[in-house]
């Protein structure tokens, strides 16, 4: 007789962490609204405390998401932010990181304008070249912080080559799995040591509730994640814990259409006259291509095309009707934005120049809506 097989990806995602309800036999995962817990007597609890330090709806989604990611526990945020600025707080003053120097605008901003006034050094290096990763490391690099792809102009990192160095070196590997979800990616499979997302995004997919997780590998990093998450709060609330549950029941069928139409979309913008490029990893011109064949199981939804200058973007950004005007991404619906004036302002103009984001740039998260009626609205827009 075979062995059991391990249960593929959709049916992880629909079932592990879960379960029915073992009091109700609810079949979707009870939100458990409560800040604390009645206990029997002194020193004598059912397990929860105070809602702070555990509830059960978020049990249930540590478990889902560690399960998808491929990792031994998870510990879920009130944000991405708070899961990045969780991980920092793992180390300590005097600690340097490597990262990569095409990030979401939000992570430099948190490493230069907070985390430096504390004593962490950080070295911004182009992350596609794994030897710059190598010659950036010194003997107080504690961790190597990488975003694949990047957002906005999509460039991809070799986790198994960049995996190689950091497991030479002894220090940890953190990889931003954001915009390919763990459907497309598993970067612990590649030899990650934490991955962390925006729950905001894919996971949740329905652009309704904030959050983040950091996947872990090793036991003793999850219970630092849940000291750190205990002593500061940014905890994920039960209902928002509940959404993301919610969210990755239809992870796989989502991301297969957000796939779909996003090659569609690609290819619609790579044939325009208006567009004067397109960075998507699904298009053959693209410069890692093949790197996203072996590393990725689809390309995705992020695309980011240049208009050629702030005016005709933002002429673009106006006449969209089905695409909407906003930041975040991941959503079932199209979301459309500026990146240099939305997500990556906090840059400035000297950091966008440096990275080789333009005024002209336009990003987009290609929903799950008819892909016919994106591609219409699109040329409208670009007409």
């Amino acid at each position: 007789m075979s062995k059991p097989k391990h249960p593929g990806f959709a049916t992880r995602a629909i079932h592990d962490g879960q379960e029915p309800d073992l009091s109700t036999g609810a079949v979707s995962v009870p939100i458990y609204a409560t800040s604390t817990y009645v206990q029997d007597e002194l020193g004598k609890h059912r397990g929860y405390e105070y809602a702070r330090v555990s509830n059960p709806t978020r049990d249930r989604l540590e478990k889902n998401l560690a399960s998808l990611e491929g990792g031994v526990a998870s510990r879920v945020f009130a944000s991405g932010m708070a899961a990045i600025n969780a991980i920092c707080a793992m180390f300590k003053s005097g600690d340097h990181i490597v990262c990569g120097n095409d990030l979401y605008g939000g992570v430099p901003r948190l490493f230069n304008q907070v985390l430096s006034g504390y004593g962490f050094e950080f070295t911004f290096v182009d992350t596609s070249e794994a030897r710059n990763v190598e010659r950036a490391i010194g003997k107080k690099t504690r961790m190597v912080y990488v975003e694949t792809p990047t957002n906005p102009l999509m460039s991809l990192s070799d986790i198994k080559a960049i995996a190689e160095i950091t497991r030479r070196k002894k220090i940890e590997l953190v990889v931003d799995n954001t915009f390919m979800s763990p459907y497309f990616q598993q970067p612990i499979a590649l030899g990650a040591d934490m991955v962390v997302h925006s729950t905001t995004k894919f996971l949740n997919g329905h652009s309704d509730g904030l959050g983040g997780v950091v996947v872990c590998t090793r036991q003793e990093q999850a219970e630092q994640l849940g000291f750190v998450r205990k002593a500061a709060g940014a905890i994920l609330s039960p209902f928002e814990c509940w959404l993301v549950l919610r969210g990755t029941k239809t992870l796989a069928v989502r991301m297969l259409q957000h796939d779909c139409n996003g090659r569609k979309v690609a290819e619609f913008l790579a044939g325009h006259k208006k567009v004067k490029k397109v960075f998507y990893p699904g298009l053959k011109g693209h410069p890692q291509h093949e790197l996203a064949r072996r590393q990725m199981t689809g390309f995705g939804s992020m695309i980011t095309f240049e208009t050629g200058s702030l005016a005709n973007a933002a002429r673009i950004l106006k006449r969209v009707r089905v695409c909407t005007l906003a930041e975040s991404l991941g959503g079932v619906e199209t979301l459309i934005s500026h990146p240099a004036t939305m997500t990556h302002a906090a840059l400035g103009e000297k950091g966008r120049k440096a990275i080789g984001l333009t005024d002209g740039m336009v990003r987009i998260s290609v929903g799950i809506e008819d892909v016919d009626d994106v591609l219409a609205d699109l040329d409208q827009a670009l007409a």
